[in-house]
């Protein structure tokens, strides 16, 4: 079984410019999902969004061509894919000849749904939007929309995660709201780098308290674990301990590598959310 100290994370490597899938290195959920109590399957709805700033690759004529790239995957697989290789697996794009834009997103559908169900059925393929540069300015910078909890003035202690900083008002009346916050940080699993993110949570139940929330936020601060599992982790959390009726959890971190990658869980069916980048993004 495929493991993060088994990758290329940490490690010299060498880049190739010629396509070669073989550098998906794909890495199962379940084993971070067992930590939270997650068994079978997922109790939550959603995808991992990630997107591309530097992919590029010829056409026939041997031109380059560049484009953005967003790739949807399914919450459901049963594997991740480990971002080093994915750098590495769409660098491996810029001198192969493609004879088209529609070629280039089949190539990486393909093989971005194999990797991600490694070896099983695939069940639902990736999602893969290619935006030329004729589309680049259709691109907005917008921050994400709630109540700022940044706006607090409190005291943070707790650097590792503390579940036990968050409550609700379980005998009030409940309430529908989002709250965000731009102070997420964690660490890479393997090589302790730092990432930094926004986290918006919108939820239906009883009031969340905010103070709580936050120093909740701040406690991931030198935590280590990859983006995704961050997010499940923070969705089980509040919705173990807060109890709302309804719950979505979004985060949006800033890019490495010309890749940044944008989490969603959500406990019920709704349209993804709309995929806005942030400033720091």
């Amino acid at each position: 079984m495929n493991s993060p100290d088994q990758s290329l994370l940490g490690k010299a490597t060498g880049y190739a410019d010629q396509y070669d899938a073989s550098f998906l290195y794909p890495l199962p959920r379940a084993a971070q999902r067992a930590e939270i109590s997650i068994t079978g399957r997922p109790l939550f709805l959603g995808a991992d969004v990630w997107t591309v700033y530097e992919l590029s690759w010829l056409n026939l004529r041997g031109k380059p061509q560049i484009a953005m790239g967003r790739l949807i995957v399914p919450c459901e697989s049963t594997h991740l894919v480990e971002s080093k290789s994915l750098k590495l697996y769409l660098n491996s794009f810029n001198n192969t000849r493609f004879s088209s834009l529609g070629e280039v997103k089949t190539t990486m559908q393909q093989d971005l749904s194999a990797a991600v169900w490694h070896g099983g059925v695939v069940q639902a393929g990736i999602g893969v939007q290619l935006l030329t540069s004729e589309q680049f300015g259709a691109e907005k910078i917008l921050e994400m929309p709630g109540v700022n909890l940044d706006r607090l003035d409190l005291d943070c202690s707790h650097y590792q995660p503390a579940p036990e900083l968050l409550s609700a008002a379980t005998h009030e009346q409940p309430v529908t709201e989002t709250l965000t916050s731009h102070l997420l940080k964690s660490n890479c699993l393997v090589t302790g780098q730092p990432d930094w993110g926004s986290v918006s949570v919108s939820y239906s139940g009883p009031q969340i308290d905010q103070a709580g929330l936050l120093q909740y936020i701040v406690s991931f601060r030198n935590h280590n674990e990859f983006h995704e599992h961050c997010v499940e982790r923070i969705y089980m959390d509040i919705l173990t301990r807060c109890k709302p009726a309804k719950l979505s959890v979004q985060a949006r971190y800033t890019r490495r590598g010309g890749v940044d990658i944008n989490p969603w869980r959500s406990s019920h069916p709704q349209p993804m959310p709309v995929q806005i980048r942030t400033a720091r993004q």
